[in-house]
């Protein structure tokens, strides 16, 4: 079961829309609206609300980056398409 999910996101990645979709997604989160809902003096765990936003996006976007350069790596590979 995790093996055909892998090959499915591994598949589904290589297309360049996914590649756009996902610069957007992430060149919409660092302007103004979204800053400007996180911008409280609100904390958790003593942290501002602001300080986790951009840290917790900047980890997701290296994950997205990782699993964008796992599908590159495996382009050459045959996934099997009737799964």
């Amino acid at each position: 079961m995790t093996d055909r999910l892998h090959h499915k996101l591994l598949r589904r990645l290589r297309f360049r829309e996914s590649w756009v979709i996902f610069f957007v997604v992430g060149f919409i989160m660092m302007n103004f609206p979204f800053l400007q809902i996180f911008n409280k003096p609100n904390t958790i765990f003593g942290y501002p609300l602001l300080f986790l936003y951009f840290y917790l996006g900047w980890a997701i976007s290296i994950l997205v980056i990782y699993l964008f350069t796992l599908a590159v790596g495996h382009s050459n590979d045959k996934f099997p398409e009737n799964q």
